[in-house]
């Protein structure tokens, strides 16, 4: 199915899938109020460190950076041109550092351990007659596919570099969606080749 992780073992592949979503989501809960660009810079360093204590393997993760700067420097510029400059580099610090965190708890954690971890959160559906499995896996899935996505951008950009000298263009919207569509596919084939969302463990 989704294969981009960062081969262990190492501390981040050792620690419980539950632990990494709650870091995760403290994370982003502590980071969304602070407008100090000190502040989130900071978090952005440590974010960096933790790719570092993994080796050269979390260091190449970084390439991740490279799609993401346009729409970085977009929202820095678009708010520069409204006067709000301080605000566009707190908001494009922010998103680094939340964006790289998930892709660290993304690229350290089998999709098996993260969908056990996020499962018991929908098991109160049981009491309407509902399937926790679906909505795990939907949550899941998202969590993977956010880094991937932005991965395989950055090979269109650097596909439409080599082929046109330019940066970047509207034009990468087509194929993006095209590449999208198609992972989609296989992973449905996957699913349905496991038995469906039956087919994956913790559902009978």
């Amino acid at each position: 199915m989704i294969t981009l992780q960062i081969p262990g073992p190492s501390w981040a592949h050792a620690l419980p899938a539950q632990i990494k979503l709650l870091f995760l989501a403290l994370s982003g809960a502590l980071l969304f109020p602070v407008k100090d660009p000190l502040v989130l810079g900071a978090s952005g360093i440590v974010v960096f460190g933790f790719y570092a204590s993994l080796g050269a393997n979390g260091l190449a993760q970084l390439r991740l950076l490279r799609p993401f700067a346009y729409m970085l420097v977009f929202i820095v510029g678009l708010h520069a041109l409204s006067g709000t400059l301080q605000n566009g580099i707190s908001i494009a610090l922010r998103l680094t550092a939340m964006v790289l965190l998930a892709n660290f708890v993304s690229v350290t954690t089998r999709m098996d351990d993260m969908l056990d971890a996020v499962r018991p959160m929908f098991v109160p559906l049981k009491w309407i007659g509902g399937s926790p499995q679906k909505p795990a896996l939907a949550v899941t899935l998202v969590i993977r596919f956010a880094p991937v996505l932005l991965t395989i951008y950055g090979n269109l950009q650097e596909a439409f570099r080599a082929r046109t000298g330019q940066k970047s263009s509207w034009r990468l919207i087509a194929p993006l969606a095209l590449q999208a569509l198609r992972m989609s596919e296989h992973v449905a084939e996957a699913l349905t080749a496991r038995g469906g969302t039956k087919g994956l463990s913790g559902e009978r």
